[in-house]
């Protein structure tokens, strides 16, 4: 009879275990991309990372005859809960082998905790929060993540099914191929409709200014949490959790891909594209030293792939078409610098002004990420 385990994460060797475990179990697998274990270990350092100044975490580990098998994290986000007045709780940094038993373990043990603190559902996967790393991708499975996106074997989703999850909202992935970038019908139906948005109205679009990051970040802050403040699961960001995001995402930003847009001066939406790292990152295993560095300095030129990571616009101006504007100038200067390809995600599968956006330039809704809830008896 096999024996199943759950313990608490209580140390720093415990939580060096959490970390590596998916490093163990995804060693065979070409396409997943080994996350940078600093970062991992920053964003769940509860003295580094400001989520942790208002919500709280537990994490588990799972062993099976004494085997590490598994791994979840149980996360109270107080803000979530207070902005939408309920009582969520999440899982998150859900990984296990293909066994039933250690998954409904790990799963137990985290809604155990969460009923302790008298939530109502659970709900995941998300790592931490709607602002970090979320949902399950259930198909794709033979093309490797872009930057900040999740990778899991197929089963997950019936491990998660079997415990009594169901699907509570989709999250799609859009590409845009070199062969639509390369359609000048398609292109210049783009451009036609960016050039018409602007002169309608009357928008500026400017690129960030990153020698000015503090009053950027600033500025973008504002805008993130009153453009998302209707979204399905939004969570607004405190100004510590904002400058921690963005100063993580500074040495990876490119201006030429974060774009503002300015009515009489003051900003009404922007856009933040990043350059697809993991194109790197699958190189690395993790490390940054000793050669990693090396792989950054030289790889980034090689790096043929963008993703557009968020578009947010104010009320007053959604569904305008101020997206069109966005993807057009962010192709435009993909183009410039070789650029062959372009995801755009996440979107929520009832955002219907990103959706028909992505549509309307044929690009292919081609991954799809789930989070499921499940009602803690």
């Amino acid at each position: 009879m096999n024996q199943i385990s759950v313990v608490t994460v209580e140390d720093e060797v415990g939580k060096l275990q959490f970390i590596k475990f998916p490093f163990k179990l995804y060693k065979n697998e070409p396409n997943w991309v080994a996350p940078l274990i600093f970062e991992v270990k920053n964003n769940l350092d509860e003295k580094k990372n400001p989520f942790f100044k208002h919500s709280k975490i537990k994490l588990f580990l799972a062993y099976k005859d004494s085997n590490l098998a598994g791994r979840i994290a149980a996360i109270i986000n107080s803000n979530h809960n207070e902005f939408h007045n309920d009582k969520t709780g999440f899982f998150g940094f859900f990984e296990c082998i293909n066994d039933n038993e250690v998954a409904n373990a790990l799963f137990k043990s985290a809604e155990d905790f969460l009923r302790i603190n008298n939530m109502d559902v659970i709900r995941g996967p998300v790592n931490l929060s709607t602002n970090d790393d979320v949902g399950l991708l259930v198909d794709s499975f033979d093309l490797p993540p872009v930057l900040m996106m999740p990778y899991n074997f197929p089963y997950y989703e019936a491990l998660i099914t079997s415990y009594g999850f169901k699907k509570v909202k989709d999250l799609f992935a859009y590409r845009v191929t070199e062969k639509i970038i390369q359609d000048k019908p398609i292109m210049d139906k783009l451009e036609r409709v960016a050039n018409i948005v602007l002169k309608r109205e009357g928008l500026k679009i400017r690129q960030i200014n990153l020698n000015d990051f503090n009053s950027e970040i600033k500025l973008l802050r504002e805008v993130y949490n009153r453009a998302w403040e209707h979204n399905w699961g939004f969570v607004p960001m405190t100004e510590e959790e904002f400058y921690y995001m963005a100063k993580n995402l500074k040495a990876i930003a490119n201006p030429e891909y974060i774009f503002i847009a300015e009515k009489d001066s003051k900003p009404v939406g922007f856009s933040l594209t990043l350059l697809d790292y993991n194109q790197i990152f699958h190189k690395m295993n993790g490390r940054i030293f000793p050669t990693g560095i090396f792989k950054l300095l030289f790889g980034k030129k090689k790096i043929n792939r963008i993703r557009v990571v968020a578009m947010g616009i104010v009320k007053e101006y959604q569904k305008r078409g101020v997206e069109a504007v966005f993807i057009r100038d962010t192709i435009k200067n993909g183009i410039k610098n070789g650029i062959k390809e372009c995801e755009i995600s996440w979107v929520l599968e009832d955002n219907i002004p990103m959706v028909q956006t992505a549509e309307n330039i044929h690009a292919e809704q081609y991954k799809t990420y789930r989070i499921f809830d499940k009602i803690i008896a």
